[in-house]
């Protein structure tokens, strides 16, 4: 199973298959068939890519940020779930799984939020050119055990 949930010091997280989508650095967003999806006018601060295992409130694989060094597209890894943004996209929820052997720190907090704000903005001028209506943002954290449950098992 790719998802599940493990004990240590005392301590419950979940463990989350990730599939790497847009390796660190990179400015193209691919789909789960390769097709472009977007692209930022940022490099991505990190690994983004999908749970296969989870589908999020946008009908899609629940997206996952995984944080360290740059990994390949195709590249999967488990990890445990140690944070979650929440995010809406044209008007539907569009969480965040952020994925890392460790919290990270205050510093990296803030550079991820920093992030996903910047990336709203650029899917809100998206989403008017393609006539896609409804709210898109970067609402900040939400519990990630919640976020997880309330994900459909595919």
């Amino acid at each position: 199973m790719t998802v599940a949930k493990v004990c240590a010091a005392g301590a419950t997280s979940v463990n989350v298959e990730v599939v790497i989508e847009v390796p660190r650095g990179s400015f193209v967003k691919r789909d789960e068939r390769g097709a472009i999806e977007f692209v930022s006018p940022l490099p991505c601060p990190f690994n983004y890519g999908a749970v296969p295992a989870l589908r999020g409130g946008d009908g899609d694989r629940l997206d996952a940020v995984v944080l360290g060094a740059r990994l390949a597209a195709g590249t999967r890894c488990t990890l445990p779930v140690q944070a979650a943004i929440r995010f809406s996209d044209a008007g539907v929820v569009d969480d965040k799984l952020i994925c890392a052997a460790a919290p990270p720190g205050a510093a990296r907090r803030v550079a991820i939020i920093g992030f996903f704000r910047i990336y709203a903005v650029a899917k809100r001028l998206l989403n008017l050119w393609h006539g896609h209506s409804g709210r898109t943002a970067c609402h900040g954290w939400v519990d990630s055990q919640a976020v997880v449950a309330a994900a459909e098992r595919r």
